[in-house]
């Protein structure tokens, strides 16, 4: 017999003197090659828990090899020998890394537990209350929209913030001028005149925040938006009893901030806002806001008259950011606003009735100024101080009858905020001028002047109970003294939370309301002076949060003594009624959040009504019932959102086609993609094309005893649109 041996790797024909096939002989010897030739391996079996349960879909990395793991969280990895390091990343949790020293081939078991990600809570800090509280330790209920959220409505109205408001459970956004597009925000049922509009605190826009100029206000450079329901003349005086939309301004960060927005829609609407923010220093920032924005006069219906009005509007507001340190701070802001609105007629088309054009219009030109400063005094006492200052100058036009005016606004305060064991106390001062100069009707002029004293106290009586109670003390220059008080409670209990307002105001009346706005005044007439109105309101809220879900309901009611009335069945006047003026409802509010969705549910029933000619009658254009619904999915490379609205039956007035509104629902969608530096989007609003026009029409055969030609608007005029456009950031 020959001796023979076989080597490791050796690849002679030694197998041929046993008469195998070649052919055979070289598969066996190609297959026993790598199989001799290959390392050595082994196998790690990595299990992932999170406490005791596994979790499936973890992905476990090992030299470069990654598999998931299974539905009971195993994952089999092949491991060289030496020494491996083994991730483990999942959505939800913090990652896992650990290292294992493999010294022989065999199947290595590993365990790795996976601990949850803390859920970054970020505090929001409220400052309509003066407090300058946490939002959930705030006693005073405030609703809170942050950027995230300003965002997402800024790309369906990028040139107001009507469509920012109107979502929010509990306010509605209604429509005073077919003609011109002018809105007013009405709160749980209130008028819109009663809503206070500030900015960072401050009354730049007067009080005619709520008309035309709620069109007239940029959503780009808005971080926070706050609103407080019910009377709050406690907090900020005459013209809050419905509440107070406070608009918080983006500061600048520790990195420059360059924004560019352009928009387009199928109406004919073109937007370019441009936001800038930059900290120049350790002590100094700013921001610069600048916007232009313009709109095609368009006739929907093809009744000859526009049902969307144009305008051709520029807005530029810098602001100035100081911090000294040691809570010095600073603030200053200046805003100019350029706006020439028409409407009326389409170019060529006549009124059936009089067989000639006719032209709404109104020419705005706003300038406004404000700041404040605060400094801490021995280290305990916070002392603040704030001012605004606005001029506004209009040219209306109601066909053959113009109406010039302009408003003055003069507003100063001091505070002097401290702690005393668990009471946080606010003493202030303040006063405000706010004068009206009608040109072509002075009889409705004035000039109110409003010195004021008030003062807060928040307690934390026990940990699961806080209370605010605050006071003021308004020296009216023509109706007199006010007091207005407001109490608010806070409870929480085993993950419920509980809040109570209360509080009484007043408002000085004007010539200007929603009617007027629409109607001018040179036609009105008021027959007896007017006195003041006196509002209450209380309301009760219960929140429950479970998990990512949050439940609130809140019951809520107001009345409104010797309230301010539009006459205009055969007579133009304005009057107190005798009885005051009631609301009463409920709010519930849905949300749920989890990445990467989020939703939103809201339902509104509101029994606004009013003592009109011996009767009480639902408050016009109120629905009694509202119900919201939307859907966010959203990644760091964009956002897909859904939305659907419903709005109730409406008591109509002066209105010869219903007396009763229909009731509709409304769809939109909005998608997002970020490409780079670049975010393009689309947005779809009314996608059912519900229009007003398509049940009666706007026109009246004759015109009012006001002197309108149209209803009032109860339902969207401009039916279904879509817009589009690109973000810019660098």
């Amino acid at each position: 017999m020959r001796n023979f041996s076989i080597r490791q790797c050796d690849r002679r024909a030694a197998l041929l003197p046993f008469g195998l096939n070649p052919v055979v002989f070289l598969l066996l010897l190609g297959a026993s090659t790598l199989a001799f030739c290959q390392a050595p391996a082994a196998t790690v079996r990595v299990e992932v828990r999170a406490g005791s349960v596994p979790v499936p879909g973890a992905t476990v990395t090992l030299s470069g090899k990654t598999q998931a793991t299974n539905i009971n969280g195993i994952a089999v990895i092949p491991a060289p020998l030496g020494t491996v390091e083994i991730a483990v990343v999942k959505e939800g949790f913090l990652p896992g890394n650990t290292s294992l020293t493999i010294t022989e081939v065999r199947e290595w078991q590993l365990t790795l537990e996976l601990q949850p990600q803390p859920s970054v809570k970020e505090e929001i800090t409220v400052h309509a209350t003066r407090t300058d509280t946490r939002l959930e330790d705030s006693p005073t209920r405030v609703e809170v929209l942050e950027r995230e959220e300003i965002e997402e409505k800024m790309l369906m109205t990028p040139g107001d913030i009507v469509m920012m408001l109107n979502e929010m459970g509990g306010l509605r956004v209604q429509t005073t001028s077919p003609g011109l597009g002018a809105a007013s925000v009405r709160i749980q049922g209130m008028r819109g005149r009663y809503t206070r509009f500030l900015s960072d605190g401050l009354p730049l826009f007067g009080q005619q925040g709520g008309g035309l100029g709620l069109l007239q206000i940029p959503p780009m450079d808005l971080g926070q938006v706050e609103v407080i329901k019910g009377v709050s003349s406690a907090l900020y005086g005459a013209g809050a009893m419905a509440g107070v939309v406070n608009l918080i301004a983006r500061r600048p960060g520790s990195e420059p901030v360059h924004e560019i927005l352009v928009n387009r829609s199928t109406l004919g609407a073109t937007d370019v806002s441009a936001f800038l923010a930059s900290q120049f220093s350790e002590h100094w920032g700013a921001t610069l806001l600048g916007t232009a924005d313009g709109q095609e006069r368009r006739d929907v219906d093809g009744d000859g008259w526009a049902d969307v009005a144009r305008y051709a509007r520029g807005v530029v507001r810098p602001r100035f950011f100081w911090d000294g340190g040691n809570g010095r701070t600073g603030f200053l802001t200046g805003g100019v606003t350029y706006e020439n609105r028409d409407g009326g007629t389409m170019p060529g088309a006549v009124l059936p009735a009089t067989a000639a054009p006719y032209t709404e219009a109104l020419d705005t030109r706003r300038y406004d100024a404000g700041g404040n400063v605060q400094a801490i005094i021995d280290q305990r006492y916070v002392l603040a101080a704030r001012f605004a200052a606005s001029l506004q100058n209009h040219v209306h036009q109601f066909g053959e009858i113009r109406e010039r005016d302009r408003h003055e606004m003069l507003f100063g305060e001091i505070t002097a905020r401290g702690t005393l064991g668990r009471n946080t106390w606010v003493l202030g001062a303040a006063a405000e001028r706010d004068a009206y100069h009608p040109k072509d009707v002075p009889r409705f002029a004035y000039q109110y002047i409003v010195p004021g004293v008030f003062l807060q106290d928040d307690i934390t009586i026990a940990p699961w109970l806080s209370v605010s109670a605050s006071g003021r003390v308004d020296f009216h220059n023509q109706f007199g003294t006010f007091f207005s008080p407001r109490f608010s409670a806070l409870a929480r209990w085993q993950g419920w939370t509980s809040r109570f307002s209360a509080g009484q105001g007043f408002f000085a009346p004007t010539p200007l309301t929603e009617e007027t706005e629409a109607a001018g005044l040179s036609r009105l007439s008021i027959p007896v002076p007017l006195v003041a109105e006196r509002g209450r309101s209380a309301s009760l809220d219960l929140t429950r949060s479970l998990g990512p879900l949050s439940l609130t309901t809140t019951l809520f009611a107001s009345s409104i003594s010797h309230p301010i009335f539009v006459d205009r069945t055969d007579r133009y006047e304005l009057v107190n009624l005798a009885a005051p003026g009631r609301n009463r409802g409920v709010e519930f509010v849905g949300i749920f959040r989890k990445a990467p969705f989020s939703a939103t549910a809201t339902y509104s029933y509101v029994r606004s009504t009013e003592f009109e000619n011996g009767k009480r009658l639902d408050t016009p254009l109120t629905p009694r019932h509202s119900f919201g619904l939307t859907g966010m999915w959203e990644k760091p490379k964009g956002r897909i959102g859904v939305e659907s609205y419903y709005t109730g039956r409406q008591r109509l007035e002066e209105n010869p086609y219903r007396a009763e509104s229909k009731p509709y629902v409304l769809f939109g969608f909005m998608v997002e993609r970020k490409v780079g530096p670049v975010r393009l989007f689309l947005n779809a609003e009314n996608l059912t094309d519900v229009r007003q026009t398509r049940w009666n029409p706007l026109l009246l055969s004759s015109r009012a005893v006001d002197g309108r030609w149209t209803v009032d608007a109860w339902s969207p005029l401009d039916g279904r649109v879509f817009n589009g456009g690109v973000r810019f950031a660098f």
